[in-house]
């Protein structure tokens, strides 16, 4: 900054400096230099037209000085500041609305009656945006659109774009929207204090205006007509959505396969009409329909008539009288439409009517009787058995809608496996034919079935094979609820075995049914034991444990022993080895 301007005490402002006119010279000073070919920027150290720098005229201790030199204050002593945090208006005043209550006149054209209409109004103006929404409160039955009269948004307050501010709402005041003047009669406690706290100062509230058509209706004009005996219109205002409701049985016992079915009766205090409608219960086999009786009068006394009439529907000429609310009595039957039904409780707006009305009937709930409760472990009725495929099978078709096959002793399955027990049987018959016929009967020890087979005899005239499929057999007094199958200790020679109405006896054995049933002595008869000794030739052996007085075990005990201590395969693989040694093969 050059210092050879002419300040005499004024500011340097443009407009407060004087030009020296004997100055020619107004270019700047040259600020590069060169140097080995590069260009090397110096400080300047005059000003524009070869003015000295003030810089250049300060020595280095006023240069240090004001360096270091700490600025006084030119208001208040020196200290922190203390900065509050800032908020936005769209935090600080979020949710925060003003209330104001008010009304507007609504002109009637073209009535006699009435000029204008007082319809009142509610004005909330947010200080989040400075929005303000009108809503008139809704009135039941009044037949106007009430609702929402004006959306949320900023109002125009005049034709230069200006908006209605909370500073412009005041109690007794007129705001001017869209060419519609609602007058602001009261507000709320919370608009009062923030007003107040603002520094405004609030109106006293007005009242609002009766409306005309109100009062004409509370105190009607004397009528020169002679009234009617019912008031619907005033019944209709009264008594709508008001319905009486009762907790009935239908009681159908006197039909064919009747029952007594639970069902709610509605009765509606506007019109006296009447509807039944069915209470679902679940599983019970019966179509959802909603209604058992539509809603209508229900006629309680017919005029009489000296000819016989059959009509669909009876008119108002033909009924004395209809069913009122006097009617139902909870804790009595009562026919409806030629249906019997018992009244045995109602809800909490039937019982307050009822008091309030008619204070003479009693609305006490009743006990109703309720069904024979039924015992979850009922004998099922099991049906005979039809011969089609085995007892098991045919079972499952009356356990289960969808049949499953029946469960198998898996164990029993892995540890008899291919093991079976053959014995050779006669046909017990008295045609004389089936003397000579001679069957191999094999007992499966892995599912407990039987198969027959039938010998070859040539000249007999009758074709041997296959006599019966692997099935299990029945015994003659087995019955479907505990049926009763053959097993191995059934099997004595000279036994008769039924199978399916043809008996066998048996006649003979192999060896490996001996040694079977002599591992398993436990479950079988010893007299079975010694007919099956005596008919091989096999010398009869103690198989019986020692008694008590400590004698010694036989050799085959001891080894019976041994063998029922081993695991199930490991003595399934033992037994097989003892086949193959005795050359017995399955």
């Amino acid at each position: 900054m050059s210092c050879t301007w002419n300040s005499h005490g004024l500011p340097f402002l443009p407009g407060y400096t004087f030009r020296d006119v004997t100055k020619s010279a107004f270019h700047r000073p040259q600020t590069l230099s060169y140097r080995n070919g590069y260009a090397l920027p110096r400080r300047p150290t005059v000003g524009i037209g070869n003015d000295p720098l003030l810089s250049e005229q300060l020595t280095q201790q006023e240069i240090s000085e004001l360096a270091f030199e700490t600025p006084d204050l030119t208001y208040g002593p020196f200290g922190k500041r203390v900065h509050e945090d800032f908020l936005p208006a769209h935090v600080a005043l979020d949710k925060k609305a003003l209330r104001y209550y008010g009304y507007f006149m609504e002109a009637i054209l073209y009535s006699p009656e009435e000029e204008y209409r007082v319809r009142p109004v509610v004005i909330y103006y947010y200080l989040e945006d400075d929005s303000i929404c009108i809503i008139e409160p809704t009135v039941e039955n009044s037949g106007i659109p009430q609702g929402k009269r004006i959306k949320r948004h900023q109002l125009p307050k005049n034709e230069r774009g200006e908006h209605y501010h909370w500073k412009d709402l005041n109690l007794g005041m007129d705001l001017d929207v869209y060419g519609v003047k609602y007058r602001i009669t009261q507000c709320d406690t919370f608009t009062k204090e923030f007003m107040e706290s603002e520094g405004m100062i609030v109106n006293d509230p007005e009242l609002m205006p009766a409306d005309p058509y109100i009062m004409r209706r509370e105190n009607p004009p004397p009528c020169h007509t002679t009234p009617s005996t019912f008031d619907n219109l005033h019944k209709f205002l009264k008594m709508d959505r008001k319905v009486l409701r009762f907790f009935a049985l239908w009681d159908d016992a006197d039909s064919l396969y009747g029952e007594s079915r639970p069902v709610t009766i509605h009765y509606y205090l506007v019109d006296d009409t009447v509807e039944i409608a069915e209470v679902h219960q679940p599983n019970s086999g019966r179509d959802p329909f909603p209604i058992l009786m539509r809603r209508q009068r229900l006629p309680k006394k017919i005029k009489s008539e000296n000819f016989p009439s059959a009509v669909m529907e009876v008119s108002k000429e033909e009924v004395d009288e209809y069913y009122s609310p006097k009617d139902f009595q909870v804790g009595q039957r009562m026919k409806l439409l030629g249906r019997n039904f018992l009244l045995y409780d109602c809800d909490g707006f039937t019982k307050e009517y009822y008091q309030k009305n008619h204070p003479e009937m009693e609305m006490k709930s009743i006990e109703i009787p309720k069904k024979a409760d039924i015992p979850q472990d009922r004998k099922k009725t099991i049906p005979p058995y039809n011969g089609f495929g085995s007892l098991e099978d045919s079972l499952q078709n009356c356990l289960r809608l969808i049949p499953e096959p029946p469960k198998v002793n898996v164990v029993k399955m892995l540890e008899n496996n291919h093991k079976v027990l053959r014995y050779s049987a006669r046909l017990d018959s008295q045609n004389p034919e089936d003397e000579d016929r001679r069957f191999i009967l094999s007992y499966f020890l892995s599912n407990d079935m039987i198969s027959i087979f039938e010998k070859t005899t040539r000249n007999s005239g009758i074709i041997g094979g296959k006599f019966l499929e692997k099935s299990r057999v029945p015994k003659p007094d087995s019955t479907v609820d505990k049926p009763a199958y053959y097993s191995p200790a059934d099997f004595a020679i000279g036994a008769t075995v039924e199978v399916f109405g043809h008996r066998f006896v048996l006649t003979d054995a192999d060896h490996y049914v001996l040694r079977y049933l002599e591992s398993n002595w436990s479950d079988i008869p010893s007299k079975m034991l010694d007919s099956l000794r005596q008919k091989l030739g096999v010398e009869i052996e103690t198989t019986q444990p020692p008694d008590q007085d400590g004698k010694d075990y036989p050799a085959q005990w001891q080894e019976l022993q041994y063998l029922t201590m081993l695991q199930p395969i490991q003595y399934l693989c033992m037994r097989t080895n003892q086949h193959i040694q005795h050359g017995h093969t399955h």
